[in-house]
């Protein structure tokens, strides 16, 4: 196979690959059984049909030679009447002239190894195609002399019916590697169904279900991967609501001591004039990171809450047009909103639908020159909205990484300088993939970048 042709094998999945394999071995061995059967079929059938017309060829010259000897006027009646069918022919030579009858055919057309070995006294036969017709050419010789009785015996009906046959078995071939493809993929999906069980739950712990589990199996084979695969989600699912529940923790306990902070440097910063510059400068540098960690903090409470997909009950059909109208006019600024009429709707939990676009444009208007256009459109079943920036973009090696928990991008130091926590986006993420959406970054056409969030589309 060649190197082409082996890569577009690799690229295939394995229930394809596999299908493909048993196609095609069903296919071979199909078309090794069609072909020996068509030629033991054939072989036999003009084998017979040769045998025929050699015999009725004999008895046909014992019949001319008999005639030949009584010196019959009769002979061209004879000829005539030996010729049976319509399209069988009869040439005589004697004494080197030639009489036809019947299926005219031309005596040059007769081939002259045939003429000689019945000469010698053998009688011998020959498939030719006279005039567009396959005929069976037996030549027998005449009395003691050098005469040559040849019968042209018709093959036109054997030929049909070889042909219906060599299509059936054609036919028969290609039926049998479909069905063996088609058992194929049966097959395989089958075999594969407990890996397709393993990979959509594992892809649904990886979007935040941390309840997904594999069904258990009674086959011995299966059965321990199931049981191993639900054992360590129960540990990851139990250790990440430790996590969670010791962020959360965390992160309440922090809230008294930062309120009492806040306070007091909103005194400190009413008394900030009074105060000489050394101090105000501290004071302000004091009060921002202040403010920033509580910003830090009420997102790990948020993180902490969201571990989890959001409840069945916290779930409504939500307009989006609805919701991108409703931003805050201090988030989105002056952008240009591009709706699609009816919007789409989505099942969501609307309280963190709202935090995921807030996200998005706080996000633009600290890091990227602020929101110039906010969509709303549909994609292939999929509901979106696009959160366009005037920023320079997110280059791709950076484009999942800004997902991530305390992520800063490619230039660290700015986050620290316009007060970002680095947990705006993960929370994006992270409330979007409980809602089995998805979230990327690309380029805007432009300048720029653009945020897709798609989330599944329901019907009005």
């Amino acid at each position: 196979m060649s190197g082409p042709a082996l890569r577009r094998m690799r690229s295939l999945s394995l229930r394809a690959r596999v299908s493909a394999a048993f196609g095609l071995v069903t296919l071979v061995v199909a078309a090794l059984l069609s072909f020996t059967t068509w030629q033991l079929a054939s072989h036999y059938m003009l084998t017979q049909r040769a045998r025929g017309a050699t015999d009725q060829a004999v008895v046909a010259a014992k019949l001319v030679a008999d005639d030949l000897a009584r010196g019959s006027p009769d002979l061209p009646a004879l000829l005539v009447g030996l010729t049976g069918q319509p399209q069988t022919g009869v040439l005589l030579r004697v004494d080197g002239r030639w009489t036809t009858a019947g299926a005219q055919a031309d005596v040059g057309q007769i081939p002259d190894d045939l003429l000689r070995s019945a000469a010698s006294g053998t009688p011998a036969s020959r498939r030719l195609v006279l005039g567009g017709t396959p005929v069976l050419a037996v030549a027998v010789p005449v009395g003691p002399g050098a005469g040559i009785f040849v019968e042209l015996a018709p093959l036109s009906e054997l030929d049909q019916t070889l042909r219906f046959l060599a299509a059936t078995l054609a036919a028969g071939t290609a039926a049998v590697g479909l069905v063996g493809t088609l058992l194929g993929w049966w097959t395989t999906r089958r075999a594969l169904r407990p890996l397709s069980e393993l990979t959509d739950a594992a892809g649904r712990m990886a979007e935040g279900d941390l309840a997904a589990r594999l069904p258990e199996r009674p086959e011995n084979d299966l059965a321990p991967l199931a049981s191993r695969f639900n054992v360590t989600a129960d540990a990851l699912e139990q250790r990440v609501h430790r996590d969670a529940r010791f962020a959360g923790d965390v992160s309440h306990e922090l809230r008294s001591p930062l309120t009492t902070m806040i306070n007091a440097g909103e005194v400190l910063r009413r008394r900030r004039d009074e105060m000489p510059e050394a101090a105000r400068r501290a004071i302000d540098l004091l009060v921002a990171d202040v403010a920033r960690f509580h910003r830090m903090v009420e997102d790990l409470l948020e993180i902490s809450r969201g571990i989890q997909a959001p409840a069945v009950q916290d779930l409504e059909p939500v307009d989006l047009g609805v919701v991108v109208e409703n931003l805050p006019v201090a988030l989105v600024g002056a952008a240009v909103l591009d709706i699609d009429r009816p919007a789409p709707l989505v099942l969501a939990d609307r309280r963190r639908l709202d935090q995921v676009l807030a996200n998005l444009c706080q996000n633009a208007s600290v890091h990227a020159g602020g929101v110039v256009r906010l969509a709303v459109c549909r994609r292939d079943g999929y509901a979106v909205v696009e959160v366009d920036d005037d920023g320079p973009g997110v280059p791709p090696e950076y484009r999942n990484q800004i997902f991530e928990r305390f992520a800063r991008g490619p230039r660290p130091g700015r986050g620290g300088d316009s007060g970002g926590t680095g947990l705006g986006l993960a929370l994006v993420a992270q409330h979007v993939h409980g809602h089995g959406g998805r979230v990327r970054v690309e380029d805007r056409p432009g300048g720029g970048a653009c945020f897709m969030v798609e989330l599944p589309e329901v019907t009005r």
